[in-house]
């Protein structure tokens, strides 16, 4: 499956939604005379701005039954791309309104579709007041609907992350060979995409085994440096990749070839094991050259040199079963 923002459907402006119910209002209306005609406009008015509304509100999926990871994410990408919006809690309450003024365009033809009877010409002054109010509530949520397309924009762009699928997260400092081991390891069709908060591109590789499809994923700008080196935004993409990970392999390079101190390194693999739940495995790479430092592992990728054997540590680590159906006969 893609990721659940990927298929939302452009949002309407409050202009467009009220242009769109007015022209066909009056489509509707040249097809009868009299009562009838009125009626037959406040109608078509009314359903095509309460339809309109609820389809923004219904291509969203149920943001309470998100796995976390999204949820975070998302989170994450509405607070640093749209200006001015709190999160995923603003967007809740944008679908919220647009929500209430949906039913309140319904509530508005039930109550004048009973008041127009009499002539014609009475009829039409209460259709020109209810097509006066429905305009007000559609740009009463003019803002709603802004802040709803902003949100969808920034959310379309989310890397295919998978968190139904066993997980690996590569970490480490730049230039430790992350990059290197995950295009190793897994096929070429390996997805580069942008988290929209960060220049960086994540990676995400595939390998299967056992009929197990596994997923590494490396986070360049998040998982290597210091949690202090980070932002608000960034600390909270982190918490996403917490509920993502299964098992966390954590590169180090003790030649000191990376550019960054072997100490500082091991800073890190000490940060990331007290905050991530899930096993985390110390993977010192470029091992043809030093193997100067505790690992759990000792690999070269340049060389070729164990690297299946830090997969199958890692895929070992993560643990995961394929849940079969069974007979308790």
């Amino acid at each position: 499956m893609s990721h659940p923002f990927e298929d939302l459907p452009t949002t309407p402006t409050a202009e467009e939604v009220i242009d769109k119910a007015f022209s066909r209002a009056a489509r509707a209306g040249k097809a009868k005379t009299g009562i009838e005609g009125q009626q037959s406009m406040l109608q078509t008015a009314s359903n095509i701005v309460s339809d309109n509304l609820q389809n923004v509100v219904t291509a969203w999926p149920d943001i309470d039954t998100l796995d976390p990871f999204y949820v975070e994410l998302a989170d994450a990408i509405i607070t640093s791309n749209v200006e001015g919006e709190g999160g995923i809690d603003a967007l809740r309450q944008h679908l919220s309104e647009v929500q209430w003024a949906s039913r309140k365009a319904k509530d508005i033809h039930s109550e004048y579709q009973g008041r127009m009877t009499g002539d014609a010409d009475t009829a039409r002054k209460l259709r020109k007041q209810a097509f006066a109010r429905m305009a007000d509530i559609v740009e009463e949520v003019e803002d709603d609907l802004a802040g709803i397309s902003a949100a969808r924009d920034a959310l379309k762009t989310l890397p295919d992350i998978r968190p139904d699928e066993p997980t690996i997260v590569v970490a480490g400092y730049p230039n430790v060979g992350k990059s290197s081991f995950v295009n190793l390891v897994t096929n070429a069709r390996n997805e580069t995409a942008s988290y929209p908060f960060t220049t960086t591109q994540i990676r995400v590789g595939h390998v299967e085994r056992d009929r197990i499809r596994y997923q590494l994923v490396d986070t360049p700008g998040l998982l290597d440096r210091p949690e202090a080196e980070r932002n608000d935004i960034e600390s909270q993409a982190v918490s996403a990749v917490e509920h993502l990970a299964d098992a966390v392999l954590v590169f180090l390079d003790a030649s000191g070839n990376c550019g960054y101190p072997i100490e500082v390194q091991l800073e890190l693999r000490d940060a990331l094991e007290d905050r991530f739940d899930a096993p985390v495995l110390t993977i010192a790479n470029k091992a043809d050259l030093t193997r100067d430092v505790e690992a759990d592992h000792y690999m070269s990728v340049t060389e070729g040199d164990n690297v299946d054997g830090v997969l199958d540590a890692a895929i070992e680590a993560v643990g995961y079963e394929i849940e079969l159906p069974f007979d308790d006969e």
